[in-house]
C-alpha cells in the first residue's frame, strides 16, 4: 500500500517570472505599493474607489498572481463580507441596518481588499532580498530593515516546520480532525508544543550566526543585489504617483469623500 502524499504548496508569494513587473527596480515596486495604499486611503466614495481596486487586481494578471488569489481567495471574500455586514448593522453602534451603514461598509471593504491585493502584488513580483536591497537603498539602517524582512522569511520556516510536526504526529496515530472543537484544540498540544520549542531554538541560533558574522560591528553593510533603473521605472514611478495624487486631489476637493451624515 502506497503512502499518501501530503500536498505541499508554496512557502512563499514570490513568483519567478520574467514579466515587466518582476524586473522593475526595488525601489520603484515599494513606491507603487505606497502610491496605491495612499490613494486607496484617502477616498471614501466607492465609485472612486472601485477603479483604483480594478487596476491594482488587473495587474495581478500580467504579474503571474493568480495562483495566489486562489490560495487567498477566501481572506478576500472574508474580509469583504464581514466588513460589509458589521458597518450595514451596527454603523450607529446599535443593530438597526442603514444605508449610511452600507456604503461606508462597502468603501471600507474596497479598500481593505485593495490594500490587500497591493501587498499581495508587491510580494508576488519582489523577493525577499529585493525587499531588504529596496529598504538600503532608502538609507534606512540594515538593521531595520533586516527586523521588517525577518517575518517574511521565518513565517516560510515555521510553517514548514508545523507541517513536518503534524505529519510526524499522524504517522504516531494523532487524529486532529475527529471530535468536537474542545477535543480538537486538546489535539493540537503535541503539536505546539515541538512548534515553539523549536522556533526558541532556531531564534537562538539566528542571533549567534548574526554575532559571528559581525551584524552589529558598525561598519557599512554590503548586498549581492544590484539593480538598475530603467525607463520602464520612470514609467511606473511617474504613474504611481500621479495615481497618488490625483486621489489626494479628490479628497481635498470632497469628490471622493461620502457626504456628511445627517
Amino acid at each position: 500500500m502506497a503512502a499518501a502524499e501530503v500536498e505541499r504548496v508554496p512557502l512563499t508569494l514570490y513568483v519567478p517570472a520574467a514579466g515587466r513587473l518582476q524586473r522593475l527596480h526595488p525601489v520603484t515596486k515599494l513606491a507603487g505599493l505606497v502610491a496605491f495604499v495612499i490613494a486607496a486611503f484617502v477616498v471614501d466614495q466607492p465609485l472612486v474607489l472601485l477603479p483604483l481596486s480594478a487596476a491594482v487586481f488587473a495587474l495581478l494578471v500580467p504579474a503571474g498572481a493568480l495562483p495566489n488569489v486562489r490560495r487567498l481567495r477566501f481572506m478576500f471574500v472574508l474580509v469583504f463580507v464581514f466588513t460589509l455586514v458589521v458597518w450595514t448593522f451596527f454603523f450607529r453602534g446599535r443593530f438597526a441596518p442603514t444605508r449610511a451603514g452600507f456604503l461606508y461598509g462597502l468603501s471600507t471593504a474596497i479598500r481593505l481588499d485593495t490594500f490587500l491585493a497591493a501587498g499581495l502584488l508587491f510580494l508576488s513580483t519582489t523577493r525577499i532580498e529585493e525587499i531588504a536591497y529596496a529598504i538600503g537603498c532608502l538609507r534606512v539602517p540594515h538593521n531595520v530593515g533586516f527586523t521588517l524582512t525577518l517575518a517574511f522569511r521565518l513565517v516560510p520556516v515555521f510553517y514548514d516546520s508545523a507541517l513536518a510536526v503534524v505529519q510526524a504526529q499522524r504517522c504516531r496515530g494523532l487524529e486532529l480532525h475527529r471530535g468536537g472543537p474542545v477535543r480538537r484544540l486538546r489535539r493540537f498540544v503535541p503539536v505546539l508544543v515541538p512548534v515553539l520549542i523549536g522556533a526558541l531554538r532556531r531564534a537562538d541560533r539566528m542571533a549567534m550566526a548574526l554575532e559571528l558574522r559581525g551584524f552589529n560591528s558598525g561598519r557599512p553593510r554590503t548586498t549581492y543585489v544590484r539593480a538598475r533603473a530603467g525607463p520602464a521605472d520612470a514609467v511606473a514611478g511617474t504613474i504611481a504617483a500621479a495615481t497618488a495624487v490625483a486621489y489626494v486631489t479628490l479628497w481635498a476637493t470632497g469628490i471622493g469623500r461620502l457626504a456628511p451624515l445627517p
